[in-house]
């Protein structure tokens, strides 16, 4: 697959506006607004992430690309590991399964910490790759960050009583693996892209599947007391 900033553009357009038709048709299933909802903000962050693209193709001014930069590495790696546990810890319906997610947000909020100190010290940087963007953060000891960074996005979701969050988990899981060996450089790009048409696709099983067990079975038994 040949990635863009027509491709981002493209595919965040697609993305929130399967999110927003989600949001308009939950009815009273309103246990789903994280799924239902979570598209809308992978949508903007790859939209913004175009105009990345363009700043460094000349198209728009240097400027413009460098707060969209910021604005993309800060969504990505200060925001989303504390926002996507506390999304799966407000979805949990009972204290067990919340006390369940706890350490995760806990992670999540170290993880952000190290990495917003690093890039404010460091000035992160980017450059075009081949069909991808490569963002440099200058991270030390960035496999044990990267690592937490995982078990608080990824593990939080393994640990939901929801099927759907817990799928999306293990899919996320999948494309780290998949798309680290295929690009270091470009993994950050990659990830995201895929992470925002992979939460489209649930949005729209949610639109169209009507759902009506999201509990897992594991689960169900031991925690929903």
């Amino acid at each position: 697959m040949c990635f863009s900033p027509e491709g981002d553009l493209v595919g965040g357009v697609v993305v929130v506006a399967i999110g927003v038709d989600a949001c308009l048709h939950l009815g009273d299933r309103r246990e789903y607004l994280f799924v239902a909802g979570l598209p809308l903000l992978l949508g903007l962050h790859q939209i913004t992430e175009a105009f990345v693209w363009w700043g460094l193709q000349g198209k728009v001014s240097p400027t413009l690309g460098n707060v969209a930069m910021w604005i993309y590495l800060l969504f990505a790696m200060v925001v989303l590991p504390v926002v996507g546990p506390l999304l799966v810890l407000g979805l949990e319906r009972t204290p067990a399964r919340r006390w369940r997610i706890v350490p995760f947000v806990a992670a999540g909020v170290v993880t952000s910490g190290i990495l917003l100190a690093t890039m404010v010290a460091t000035h992160p940087t980017v450059h075009l790759g081949s069909y991808h963007l490569a963002y440099s953060l200058g991270l030390r000891h960035g496999t044990l960050v990267i690592g937490l960074y995982i078990v608080a996005t990824c593990g939080s979701m393994l640990a939901s009583g929801f099927r759907h969050v817990f799928w999306f988990g293990v899919s996320n899981l999948v494309a780290i693996a998949v798309l680290a060996r295929l690009s270091a450089d470009g993994f950050t790009s990659l990830w995201c892209f895929y992470a925002a048409l992979a939460s489209g696709a649930i949005a729209l099983w949610l639109r169209f599947g009507h759902p009506t067990d999201p509990t897992l079975p594991i689960f169900a038994t031991g925690t929903a007391a």
